[in-house]
């Protein structure tokens, strides 16, 4: 299994100095966003010189692209809102075919208007599921025009909140063009540690023959919050070995982490996958 990172962990003045600090990190695959060359995450318009210029300094340090966020609020309560971000996603694609990209990530979205991140309580409301597939079914034609993957993360604040949910929208639009990342650590709602194997083995049978891309970050005591890999209290055993029975090619994607965190994010993923106890000194410690 490959560690990979989200590419704006680095902040450097240029593409090549982040992606040098992703090679000194030792890694060789990334999820990139459009915000590492300065533009927005959903650009209206990218320059094809731009796009060459990303895929040279890709092909020059032999780095992966495993994915590019395509992150919009696809049940926006502004219809106004989530129109603009549908139009874009013409661009992204455009983009990712010109770049190699084999997949777009998104988020299901909320009826926050604010935080694509922030749970709601209309997120429950038949409504919410409706305007989901809607915004889908104006993106899936995209993905099969230029060869992609759209692949949606179950999240407990979003509107698809669970495995079932995401077992539910793939079941309901049934394309092979709409997959799955899967990140442990946005499986569980509040009180829901206790019964953390559980929860996870029912996402990896619902999901798991759907799933195309990891993420790995780590869960607060509680809950609460997230950390980063190594650092919390996520099962990361059971996790690691759920996803090598799924597909041991699994790009597994670093992220919820600060720059000086990523050495030791990297060795704890390291140590895990080699079946190696991790140096308790690498990481902080939890209470």
């Amino acid at each position: 299994m490959k560690i990979g990172i989200v590419a704006r962990t680095f902040a450097r003045a240029s593409f090549a100095e982040t992606l040098d600090a992703v090679v000194s990190h030792g890694l060789d695959c990334i999820q990139f966003n459009f915000t590492c060359v300065g533009l927005p995450l959903l650009p209206e318009h990218i320059e094809l010189s731009v796009l060459d210029s990303i895929r040279q300094e890709l092909a020059r340090r032999r780095i992966r692209l495993a994915a590019v966020s395509g992150i919009c609020n696809l049940i926006h309560p502004d219809p106004v809102e989530r129109r603009a971000g549908l139009r874009r996603f013409r661009t992204l694609a455009q983009a990712c075919r010109r770049l190699g990209a084999p997949i777009i990530t998104l988020c299901t979205g909320t009826r926050d208007p604010q935080d694509p991140w922030r749970g709601h309580p209309d997120n429950a409301r038949p409504e919410a599921w409706q305007d989901l597939r809607a915004s889908l079914a104006e993106i899936l034609p995209l993905a099969q025009e230029f060869n992609l993957v759209l692949a949606f993360e179950p999240e407990a604040a979003n509107v698809v909140d669970s495995a079932r949910k995401g077992r539910q929208l793939l079941d309901e639009i049934r394309s092979p063009r709409l997959k799955v990342v899967m990140d442990a650590a946005n499986l569980f709602h509040p009180g829901e540690l206790s019964r953390m194997r559980e929860i996870l083995d029912e996402a990896f049978h619902l999901l798991g023959r759907d799933i195309v891309l990891a993420h790995a970050k780590d869960i607060r005591p509680g809950g609460h919050g997230h950390l980063p890999a190594g650092k919390g209290v996520l099962d990361f055993d059971h996790y690691l070995d759920l996803l090598r029975t799924t597909d041991p090619a699994l790009p597994l994607i670093l992220h919820t982490l600060e720059e000086h965190e990523a050495p030791g994010c990297v060795a704890f993923l390291r140590s895990k996958l080699n079946g190696e106890k991790a140096p308790a000194s690498d990481f902080l410690q939890v209470t």
